[in-house]
């Protein structure tokens, strides 16, 4: 693997469970720095993930991560990344320091240098005054952090991060999203972030590679993804029946992207050089009354619904 060459790619991969297929031939790739994997829940995020750490054999395709063929080599992979599940996965009865410390040297770390780094990453997650209680006597927000803590001992080339802030409050998920973000910005880690929260990505992440029913749907650089290929809206409407739904499907039917964002307010993407006035023309003959309408600036909800087509 030389530099710009990227962390990973799949080659018409699909993996079944069953009947059901849950990533559906694709092809992709992801390139170095911080890269968001968004989807819906049962969008197949995880189960690539799982893929490409060699934990499940797709039926067909072929997939690298950081150069090396998964199929051929999965325990040299599993060596040179560090993975935080979306599960918990502590070993009962251990402090923190020691399982942090033995998944060092499951990474093939000596001994020593491995206790050496579980303090170290443990005082960076956040855990350097608890890191010598059980780890089942954590709280939710600290089990997310020593999940961290293991995925970074070994100093990995690429993390897979699956919903790092799954269940935490509020400054908790502000705090690992602090951790996430330095790592990508600062200290130059490769990551992929696996997330059906849009916000999360947005803030740590530069790129995102969008799923949605086991497909890509979109992806590249959010700030590429984010420009207008058109006008953006937000309206606040009235309509006959109190509802917004009808119009939504107007809307779509005259080739408008849209969706809701709240009981009676919508964003609507209006290609080309389209505008106010088609919207205030479909909305006069729907009966619909706009209370408000303004200009807006397409953000990554946007790209999301209109990948996923969203309502």
């Amino acid at each position: 693997m030389t530099e710009g060459d990227p962390v990973v790619t799949l080659e018409n991969v699909s993996v079944a469970y069953g009947k059901h297929l849950a990533l559906r031939d694709v092809t992709s790739s992801f390139s170095s720095g911080a890269v968001g994997l968004l989807g819906p829940n049962g969008a197949g995020k995880s189960t690539m993930i799982k893929a490409l750490l060699g934990f499940i054999v797709p039926e067909r395709g072929r997939m690298r991560v950081l150069g090396v063929d998964v199929a051929e080599s999965p325990l040299e992979i599993r060596a040179r990344v560090g993975y935080m599940p979306e599960s918990d996965a502590h070993i009962p009865g251990m402090n923190a320091v020691s399982f942090v410390a033995y998944c060092g040297e499951l990474a093939g770390l000596p001994g020593v240098d491995a206790m050496q780094r579980a303090h170290e990453v443990l005082f960076y997650v956040g855990l350097g005054e608890a890191r010598y209680r059980n780890v089942e006597t954590y709280s939710t927000g600290m089990k997310q952090r020593i999940k961290l803590a293991q995925a970074l001992v070994h100093d990995p080339d690429l993390l897979f991060l699956d919903e790092p802030t799954n269940g935490m409050d509020p400054k908790g998920r502000d705090e690992m999203l602090e951790l996430v973000r330095d790592l990508a910005h600062n200290k130059g880690v490769n990551l992929i972030l696996s997330s059906h929260l849009l916000p999360d990505v947005e803030y740590t992440c530069d790129q995102v590679v969008v799923m949605d029913k086991g497909a890509i749907a979109a992806a590249g650089p959010i700030a590429a993804l984010k420009q207008p290929r058109g006008r953006v809206y937000e309206l606040r409407v009235k309509t006959p029946t109190g509802g917004i739904e009808a119009f939504l499907q107007r809307l779509r039917a005259a080739g408008l992207d849209c969706h809701a964002t709240d009981e009676d307010v919508m964003r609507v993407f209006v290609p080309g050089e389209g505008g106010a006035r088609e919207l205030f023309a479909l909305a006069s003959a729907e009966r619909v009354q706009v209370r408000h309408l303004r200009p807006s600036v397409p953000t990554l909800e946007d790209v999301f619904a209109h990948a996923v087509g969203e309502e």
